[in-house]
């Protein structure tokens, strides 16, 4: 594990610490919520980290914009600056249905870059199928497990499946069905996921993503959208993650 300290930390705070990376202040206020601690502001170039404690363990909460790019780039300049032992993705999301309906919560079991590639004249090809790199993260089988069960546990909706990370999000049913079909089993599509867990994984951490269904992933249609419903699913979820759980199943993997 990455063993990287900051002039802006703390002494006497907790050793375990864990990052949560969303992409607007609506999702980072949900998971504070969730937490249910009053949080405080640590400076980063570019914006901002939230500082919670939850069961003995530091958890700093970014909102680092919308998109991969953006969300790389927020994760890996926290990551510079302060030690963590596991990074999550969070927020609201589009669900594949029936899989993961409007108000559930998606644990990740893998986090894919879904249009990261070339259009080629036999279809869509991926830049692994390409030759030029990795569209797949995997997070932690047992941590994700872990995840799961506690919030079936808490009485939420989960879902388990692939989290598709796009730059477009998808808005007819053509492409939900092209996304579907190279995809079997994905349970959610949003915009941060392969961003967040590439910025980990070049510094050696771990990354989970969850993400609570506000719409399904098909023709756009706002008026159908429950994003209310969604914000409150992530802070329940946020509520209910065993925090030292996740912790010990990633340092025993």
């Amino acid at each position: 594990m990455t063993t990287r300290t900051s002039d802006t930390e703390q002494p006497g705070l907790p050793q375990a610490r864990l990052l949560v990376v969303v992409a607007v202040a609506p999702e980072a206020e949900a998971v504070l919520r969730g937490l249910g601690d009053d949080a405080r502001p640590l400076p980063l170039p570019g914006g901002v980290l939230h500082r919670a404690e939850r069961a003995g363990i530091t958890i700093d909460v970014l909102a680092a914009g919308v998109g991969p790019a953006a969300a790389a780039a927020g994760a890996a300049t926290a990551l510079a600056l302060h030690r963590y032992d596991l990074v999550v993705s969070a927020g609201i999301a589009g669900g594949f249905a029936p899989h993961a309906p409007i108000g559930s919560v998606v644990v990740a079991d893998a986090i894919v870059a879904a249009d990261l590639g070339a259009e080629t004249p036999e279809g869509f090809a991926d830049v692994t199928a390409l030759g030029f790199g990795t569209v797949r993260q995997t997070p932690p089988p047992a941590a994700a497990l872990a995840a799961a069960g506690a919030l079936r546990a808490a009485g939420l909706s989960v879902a388990t499946g692939a989290v598709l990370t796009v730059s477009t999000v998808t808005g007819s049913a053509g492409r939900a069905a092209e996304l579907a079909a190279r995809h079997p089993g994905a349970a959610a599509e949003a915009m941060e996921g392969f961003g967040v867990a590439e910025a980990a994984a070049r510094h050696g951490l771990p990354a989970l993503e969850v993400r609570a269904v506000s719409n399904a992933v098909g023709p756009r249609d706002r008026s159908a959208w429950r994003i209310g419903e969604a914000l409150a699913a992530l802070t329940g979820a946020f509520a209910a993650l065993p925090y030292p759980e996740l912790l010990k199943e990633v340092h025993r993997g």
